[in-house]
């Protein structure tokens, strides 16, 4: 897989915006209550077709982040490439957000029009897209995120993971070749989680689109190829499901969860349990357990 998205030694601090010649030109931006800075020197890849997961605790610097991977934010020091792109470049920014979409926590927040399929096709229109491909757009995103029976109903009328659905339908009808996705299921129930979460498996295994999702759900960070851990700004850890969770003193001492099955043979083995293996589901959990009882 090729690099697609490229963060070299990436700084930002919230009011202090480089290019900016005076504090009265960066005077409306919000400005942070931290000293430091909220990225601070963070350099990372994530390849074209990748699961990646960011997590961290509020403050860690993940949602910041993660904005600048679409040019929402740009870095106060160093560079971030969207394949050849830089987002430093003015006239590149339609660009790399027709190449990045960005999902909010909240889908109330991104829905525009009254109806789904209007809904859905407001990107494309914004772009210029012509109205017989836009129907197609429409048609195809929403089958993708399985929300195609739904494409006359109002969207304030759907469920929370429905509307998140919709949302994410509303980025693929634009095309894109990553979708980052901030906390989409922070405010959605158990059922809400569990289809948005599959949806976006399924378009990363079946149709090749990199992810980049934020979360605190360490049961969600499980399903990534690979998992970025921050914190105060830096990264923390970064690798593989299994290498990241395997250190779980690391995690804890930085106040941070793991998935319950690590959690659960974790202290099996604080009570002098010997085992090897630290399970990140269920299914892996059943069998160490199997495993110890005999």
């Amino acid at each position: 897989m090729n690099d697609f998205i490229i963060a070299k030694n990436v700084t930002f601090k919230y009011g202090k915006t480089q290019g900016l010649e005076s504090d009265s030109d960066y005077s409306d931006l919000p400005v942070s209550d931290e000293t430091g800075n909220v990225i601070d020197n963070i350099s990372l890849t994530v390849k074209r077709g990748e699961f990646v997961t960011l997590l961290g605790h509020n403050g860690s610097g993940k949602s910041t982040l993660a904005k600048h991977f679409n040019g929402l934010l740009l870095p106060c020091g160093g560079r971030i490439f969207i394949e050849n792109f830089d987002t430093m470049d003015e006239t590149k920014t339609l660009d790399i957000r027709r190449k990045v979409g960005l999902i909010l926590q909240n889908p109330d927040n991104q829905i525009v029009a009254g109806i789904v399929e209007e809904d859905v096709a407001f990107g494309p229109e914004n772009l210029g897209v012509p109205q017989k491909e836009i129907r197609e757009r429409v048609d195809e995103a929403l089958k993708l995120v399985d929300m195609y029976d739904y494409r006359l109903h109002a969207p304030h009328k759907l469920s929370g993971g429905q509307k998140q659905r919709v949302a994410i339908a509303g980025i693929l009808a634009m095309k894109p070749d990553c979708i980052v996705l901030d906390e989409p299921t922070a405010m959605l129930d158990p059922r809400g989680r569990r289809e948005v979460l599959s949806a976006l498996t399924r378009l990363n295994k079946e149709n090749s689109i990199t992810i980049v999702l934020i979360t605190h759900y360490m049961d969600e960070a499980v399903m990534a190829d690979r998992v970025i851990v921050m914190n105060d700004g830096g990264i923390l850890a970064e690798g593989t499901p299994n290498e990241v969770f395997s250190d779980i003193e690391l995690l804890k001492k930085h106040g941070l969860d793991v998935p319950q099955p690590a959690e659960l043979i974790y202290k099996l083995r604080q009570k002098g349990v010997p085992v090897e293996t630290i399970p990140l589901t269920e299914e892996e959990c059943l069998k160490v357990l199997e495993e110890i009882l005999g």
